[in-house]
């Protein structure tokens, strides 16, 4: 929607991950530089943890751009709250393998046959599991069993895990020793800086054609790095938000106000109660039942909040259906006539 106003080839803050967007800050390249020395020695596992929307699968995908795609075979596990043969099963069915009805033994020897077949075509066979401090230990152990398939020059089979941050003290568990002697590198990669993240937002919008309009204020970026705490994925939920406002309030630069008016909109709204902990009402009964003048305070600064956050809503539908109504009317008139000559 906001796309057109200014002039974006594209929308600069989607959520879905992709490689074009990639920014490279200092935990991001240096992430990557482990990720490439794993990858030089070709075998064992690379671990990437981070909190969540930190930027990991993003990560992953630019490396797999890298690569040169004919020569790499990957697959990717993303529900691991699995029992140890359905890991395996969902790892037979990511590389396009039968699994369905196969017993463990039939199943294992797909994938030794299909990972040879790859190794002798030259190409890498990599397994990214997504979410992995979900993994049973006997999960672990199925995917550290795939590691032994080798040839006599090269192992068959490389995997990236990667995970939030309690994945790290998963792997310090005694359950976990016989996989750490596995792990080739890992990286835990962080949250941006204030500069990383003023150069993450300019870069996201250069990316789609930004000219410096909106323009951003120093305390315009400072207040987007104190509420997002320098996560990629909040920051991307908020810049999307703060475009759409300042397309319906039709502003071409955006200050400290206009950021912190979207940011108490997205307060009140249960998808983004989690970016600095609930910001619900305290409810305590007072007596008789009241409220205190405190919680009185709250609930009638949230009920505000709300009727804005309405009030904003309500241009969108309305711009929605007048873009609606004028290209219905313009197909209409642009429309070849279906009346006849009937007349003789």
């Amino acid at each position: 929607m906001y796309e057109d106003y200014y002039r974006f080839s594209a929308k600069p803050f989607q959520l879905n991950p992709d490689p074009r967007f990639f920014f490279g800050s200092k935990g991001h390249k240096r992430a990557m530089a482990y990720l490439d020395y794993g990858l030089s020695l070709g075998e064992g596992f690379i671990v990437i943890t981070g909190e969540v929307g930190a930027g990991k699968t993003t990560l992953v995908r630019n490396l797999f751009r890298q690569l040169e795609s004919h020569n790499l075979v990957a697959a990717q596990l993303v529900s691991t709250q699995l029992d140890a043969e359905d890991t395996l099963r969902s790892v037979a069915a990511s590389f396009g393998l039968e699994h369905e009805g196969l017993t463990k033994s039939s199943l294992l020897k797909n994938l030794e046959d299909f990972l040879a077949v790859a190794a002798r075509q030259g190409k890498r066979a990599l397994l990214v599991v997504d979410e992995a401090q979900n993994l049973t230990p006997r999960a672990v152990e199925e995917l550290r069993m795939l590691s032994n398939f080798q040839t006599s020059e090269r192992s068959l089979i490389q995997t990236f895990l990667l995970g939030q941050p309690e994945f790290r003290g998963i792997l310090q568990s005694p359950d976990m020793q016989q996989l750490r002697q596995r792990v080739v590198a890992s990286y835990h990669l962080g949250p941006l800086d204030a500069d990383e993240t003023r150069g993450y937002i300019e870069h996201r919008l250069r990316t789609v054609g930004w000219h410096g309009t909106p323009g951003f204020d120093d305390e315009a970026f400072a207040e987007l790095h104190r509420f997002t705490g320098g996560i990629p994925r909040r920051l991307n939920t908020t810049c999307d938000r703060l475009l759409l406002f300042g397309f319906l309030e039709e502003k071409n630069h955006f200050g400290e106000a206009e950021v912190a008016e979207v940011i108490a909109d997205l307060k009140n709204e249960v998808a983004h109660q989690d970016f600095h902990g609930t910001t619900g009402v305290n409810n305590h009964v007072q007596g008789s039942g009241g409220l205190n003048g405190e919680d009185g305070a709250r609930l009638t600064q949230r009920i505000d909040q709300l009727e804005r956050s309405v009030n904003r809503i309500l241009p969108i539908v309305r711009k929605i259906l007048y873009t609606v109504s004028e290209r219905h009317a313009a197909a209409e008139e642009d429309a070849p006539s279906d009346n006849l000559d009937t007349s003789h």
